[in-house]
């Protein structure tokens, strides 16, 4: 079978095949496909199911290079890993940020899913492994809402429960000890706006990113209030969060739960909040899986293994 697929953005074409051909050549290997440049004109010859599929995966390159105006290996990689999972985005469903001509889309299923359940409740919980797009696709919705004016404020916090290491053992004031467990709400901004007016709206207080324990005694209005990594907050930090919850709010609380970093034999508020209010009305629940993993195409294999490992950890207990 031969398909010929012609380039809308010829101008870019370099950066959409890659150095020295190189997101071409990782299609070739991966589908065992002939790909041919000639004219503005990509041909494909090989076998039908892995033509239709090189085709989609290069549409999906190209949009990918006019949204966001670049390309990695990666990128097309996880192109590739993402398969059956992955989405046709309707416009209203792409969610419009403050960068240069850039929209978010959700890649996967799951990841609609978790966008329509956001936009339809006014709180919803987010559980999944690492890599999923959980805090990502949060701040996207709540930084849309900001651009579009359906909230005044944006409040970011995450629990300082650290993964096997104490805060009190690192060199530094609280804020530089309490800034690396901030760092990955930072980097979803960063994506979304430039480093200049995420600084503004920080000293304006338009935008808030801090430590949990800093939401105690707030009636937050008006806001997008998005708790991270909340697997790690106990029933009572949780209960903390979710009655900061004011007026014309919404609320967004994300966590892995096979990654719970707190003392042995404490419950995760997270698990208990979800068991509690999954049958109230405006409270919704997404639960994002490896098929949505969206980062380096290893991450899923990694996750993969490490579930598995854990099962078989499980069984060898229950047999003893």
């Amino acid at each position: 079978m031969e398909v010929t697929i012609q380039l809308d953005s010829v101008d870019k074409q370099l950066e959409l095949f890659g150095p020295g051909d190189a997101h071409l050549r990782v299609l070739r290997e991966s589908l065992g496909v002939q790909i041919t440049a000639r004219q503005g004109k990509i041909i494909i010859t090989g076998k039908e199911k892995e033509v239709t599929r090189a085709a989609d995966v290069i549409d999906r390159m190209e949009k990918h290079l006019l949204k966001s105006g670049s390309l990695t290996t990666d990128d097309v990689r996880g192109f590739l890993h993402r398969g059956e999972s992955s989405v046709t985005t309707r416009p209203s469903e792409a969610l419009s940020v403050y960068s240069h001509k850039k929209v978010i889309e959700p890649s996967t299923s799951g990841q609609l899913r978790y966008v329509k359940t956001m936009l339809s409740n006014d709180l919803t919980f987010c559980v999944g492994p690492a890599g999923t797009g959980k805090t990502y696709l949060a701040v996207s919705v709540a930084v849309s809402m900001l651009k579009k004016k359906q909230i005044r404020r944006i409040v970011l916090a995450r629990p300082a429960v650290e993964a096997g290491e104490k805060l009190g053992f690192l060199p530094g004031d609280i804020q530089a000890k309490v800034n690396p467990y901030l760092r990955p709400l930072f980097d979803a901004l960063e994506d979304m706006m430039s480093f200049t007016q995420m600084k503004k709206f920080i000293e304006l207080d338009i935008i808030e990113i801090i430590p949990l324990a800093f939401m105690r005694g707030r009636t937050l209005n008006e806001a997008a209030i998005i708790c991270d990594e909340a697997q790690n907050t106990s029933p009572v930090q949780m209960l903390m969060v979710l009655t900061r919850l004011g007026h014309g709010s919404k609320m967004i609380i994300t966590g892995d739960i096979t990654q719970i970093d707190l003392d042995n034999g404490q419950r995760s508020g997270m698990v208990e909040a979800i068991g509690k209010l999954k049958r109230i009305r405006g409270i919704g629940t997404a639960e994002l899986t490896q098929k949505d993993i969206v980062r380096h195409h290893l991450v899923q294999n990694i996750v993969r293994a490490y579930k598995k490992d854990k099962s078989r950890s499980k069984k060898k207990r229950s047999t003893e």
